[in-house]
Parts: structure tokens; C-alpha cells; sequence
């Protein structure tokens, strides 16, 4: 597996905090595409019943949008010291289903794709995946606070 961002450089370019941080890896990206990895633990604060819950999920594929956004940033900025992310916030979310709750201690790989960039708008359309297995997919509308 290719890695672009490890889960120490993954804190560094997401705006969110622990115990909120649902990305640990920067796979793979391009203009359109993001690949993030995550490993879902027993203490994660969106775990219920031994699964990952349906906001968790959201909560995921929002992250890796902003893993996206903060990876092109600090790419931006030649990576210098002192790099801010920016804070986006999730505007609306779209035939968003969920077709099974990955369990504690498993994998999950999310794929999105950006569908369209306008102004401070972003809208992504995305999968989350255990192995071969697709456990939802949805569109998310971003919006960065300026």
C-alpha cells in the first residue's frame, strides 16, 4: 500500500482533534480522486454495540475530504512549519446508504471523488469499502470557512 500522509501527518493537516479524528491515512490522490484508510478502534467515540456507527461513517468520508483539502494546502504552501488547515463544514448530505456497519478493530478504505468545486463549495461523492465489500456511499456538499 502506497502511503502519501501517515497518521502523524494526517493530525497535522485535518482541522479536527483527538478523540475526533476518523482518517489515519493519505493512500492516494489526484485532482478528482482521494483514497483514506482507517482503522476503526474499540474506544472510537462513534462506536455502538461493538460497530461503527452511521454518523461515524459520515463523519469519515467528511474527514477525508478534508484530508484532501489540507493535502493540496500544505502542498501549497512548500509544507512549511506553522501550516493552518482549513476548517470546512458539511452543508447537506445525499443519498447517503449504508448497506452494512463495519465492527471494531476492522479496516475501512473510503474513495471519493470530486464532483464539483465552486467557490467554497465542494461537493464529493464517496464509497467506503472493508476489503471488497462496499458498506456505503453518498454525496457530501463542503463548505470552507473563509
Amino acid at each position: 500500500m502506497m502511503v502519501l500522509a501517515d497518521k502523524n501527518t494526517v493530525h497535522q493537516i485535518i482541522p479536527q482533534d483527538n478523540p475526533m479524528i476518523m482518517v489515519d491515512v493519505l493512500e492516494a490522490q489526484d485532482e478528482q480522486n482521494t483514497i483514506t484508510s482507517f482503522i476503526i478502534e474499540n474506544d472510537n467515540l462513534f462506536v455502538e454495540g461493538g460497530f461503527f456507527s452511521e454518523e461515524g461513517m459520515i463523519e469519515n468520508m467528511a474527514q477525508s475530504a478534508a484530508l484532501r483539502t489540507g493535502w493540496k494546502g500544505m502542498e501549497g504552501s512548500n509544507r512549511h512549519e506553522g501550516f493552518v488547515p482549513p476548517i470546512g463544514v458539511i452543508g447537506a448530505v445525499k443519498d447517503f446508504r449504508i448497506y452494512r456497519r463495519p465492527a471494531a478493530g476492522t479496516k475501512i478504505r473510503t474513495v471519493l471523488s470530486v464532483t464539483a468545486e465552486i467557490f467554497n463549495a465542494t461537493m464529493v461523492s464517496g464509497k467506503i469499502w472493508q476489503g471488497d465489500e462496499l458498506l456505503a456511499e453518498g454525496e457530501l456538499k463542503i463548505f470552507l470557512q473563509e
